[in-house]
């Protein structure tokens, strides 16, 4: 179900056909600490989104095989995951038709690489949702989960979560408080081809919380995945409002 590797570098898809460019973004990406995955084209791109589930999706629209935009529609047929277009299209009904697909932000290139690497600040800041600090950071109790990090501590003892694991804890996060149902866990971090596999969320409820314990000998974090029976999971400290 799931590999050994634990959570590290927010994970970004490079979407670019220019190689040199390609390149050259993704030398700079690496040395801020990303992990990048990159690709030439449209069909790759989407068979690395499905195999790799990245937190940020860079995207040219200028694509060889497909308009970047069909990408984008794609996408949002499965998750949310944050999609940045990167494009030389200036043309403001481009720029209107790739958020109308569902792209969270718009970059005209030549890009410097300063203002990327905020652009993606910002878009992982707004993934993590309204709970989150301006760094991007949730804190629930004594739980904390940095996004820009893919970290996760419980009163300052790190969890080792494999990458799906922190999937679905960040997600459980980023809506503290409220009801998340099994559905909306199974579309946002495996896809819509899973929406029927509930169980897939218990086995991973169950292993986020076995890892949690074993980082929480006082007991701070108990409590804090609650299960709603046939319905899917809360999250947030006990007296956390439903």
């Amino acid at each position: 179900m799931d590999d050994a590797l634990t959570t590290g570098a927010a994970k970004l898809l490079l979407v670019e056909d220019d190689a040199e460019t390609r390149r050259g973004m993704a030398a700079f990406l690496s040395a801020r600490g990303y992990a990048v995955r990159e690709t030439g084209t449209a069909t790759d791109a989407l068979r690395l989104f499905g195999s790799a589930r990245p937190d940020v999706i860079l995207l040219d629209l200028g694509l060889p095989d497909l308009d970047g935009a069909t990408v984008v529609r794609r996408v949002r047929k499965e998750a949310t995951t944050p999609i940045l277009i990167v494009s030389a299209r200036d043309r403001e009904e481009d720029k209107i038709a790739a958020l109308d697909a569902g792209a969270d932000d718009y970059v005209t290139k030549p890009v410097g690489m300063g203002e990327l690497a905020a652009r993606i600040g910002a878009v992982l800041r707004r993934a993590a949702g309204p709970s989150a600090d301006q760094d991007g950071i949730v804190t629930v109790g004594a739980l904390r989960l940095d996004a820009s990090t893919r970290s996760v501590t419980v009163d300052r003892r790190p969890v080792h979560l494999t990458p799906r694991e922190y999937e679905v804890l960040k997600v459980l996060v980023a809506h503290a408080g409220r009801l998340v149902t099994h559905g909306r866990l199974l579309r946002a971090v495996w896809g819509t081809s899973y929406a029927e596999e509930a169980h897939y969320v218990h086995v991973y409820v169950s292993q986020i919380r076995r890892k949690l314990a074993d980082a929480d000998p006082d007991g701070l974090v108990r409590e804090l995945i609650v299960a709603e029976p046939g319905v899917g999971y809360r999250v947030g400290p006990p007296d956390a409002a439903p």
